[in-house]
């Protein structure tokens, strides 16, 4: 029996296995990398936006002074931003399936049986909530506006229906005691649901005063209520590096293993 030396942590291999293994990374920091993906280029589509293309993308059919862009403007009609979105959301699409592997075996082994049809809709909403971004992504508005809607609103739905169902889980049907990184994974969870509440509102409310009185700046109070939809989202899903702070993914020459 030999020992990988992972931080200051030792982690046991048999030698066969020792021998094929390439890396051991702590899936904390492989859940911070995933988040981070969307999070950069996100704050490069907006500030590049506004630097270069901010007439373009800050007007508005009631032709009044907005100083923001909206997402779908930010991330979807202009190059290089266009480009680095799509990107970044195909990469961290790609990693949330190891995301969505480890939530399906947390639910099986940490939450009670009669609670499993409840994981089902958990693991369920929040794969369709990645199929719904990577399509809103590479289908943008200016392409495909009816098929960008509807994933956009599907989206919406699936990521607030997620972190709802996520969260009730992680609170409430949970067989065993709550380590401390995963209490700290429960109050970010929490906030970031808030938040994410509470940004959509913002948002229909602005919207619908943008649409109805097409005052200035409105526009961009809901461009802002969308940042904060958008910004919650990923703090929620960033919650995976507390809830998982004790794994680590080995990727060998024959593929990987979370252990």
């Amino acid at each position: 029996m030999s020992k990988a030396r992972v931080g200051s942590e030792y982690i046991p291999l048999v030698e066969d296995e020792m021998s094929k293994a390439r890396v051991v990374l702590p899936f904390s920091k492989l859940a911070w990398f995933t988040v981070s993906l969307p999070f950069l280029a996100f704050t490069f589509c907006v500030i590049w936006s506004i630097v270069y293309n901010f007439e373009h993308s800050t007007s508005t059919h009631c032709k009044v002074y907005n100083f923001l862009p909206s997402v779908s403007a930010a991330i979807g009609h202009y190059r290089p931003q266009r480009d680095i979105w799509k990107i970044a959301i195909a990469l961290q699409a790609l990693i949330r399936i190891l995301v969505l592997i480890m939530y399906y075996r947390y639910y099986k082994e940490h939450i009670y049986k009669w609670a499993q049809t409840i994981c089902n809709i958990a693991v369920i909403t929040y794969a369709v909530e990645n199929v719904s971004l990577v399509t809103l992504s590479f289908w943008t508005s200016d392409e495909n506006y009816a098929f960008h809607k509807l994933s956009f609103i599907m989206f919406l739905i699936m990521s607030f229906i997620h972190m709802l169902v996520a969260y009730f889980i992680m609170r409430n049907c949970r067989n065993s005691t709550r380590e401390s990184s995963e209490n700290v994974s429960m109050k970010w969870k929490r906030r970031s649901l808030m938040l994410n509440v509470l940004s959509i509102l913002f948002a229909c409310y602005f919207f619908y005063r943008h649409n109805k009185y097409c005052e200035p700046l409105v526009y961009s109070l809901f461009a802002l209520s969308e940042y904060g939809v958008v910004l919650s989202n990923m703090g929620f899903h960033s919650t995976a590096a507390w809830d998982f702070a004790n794994s680590h993914l080995m990727i060998s020459g024959t593929g990987f293993r979370i252990i």
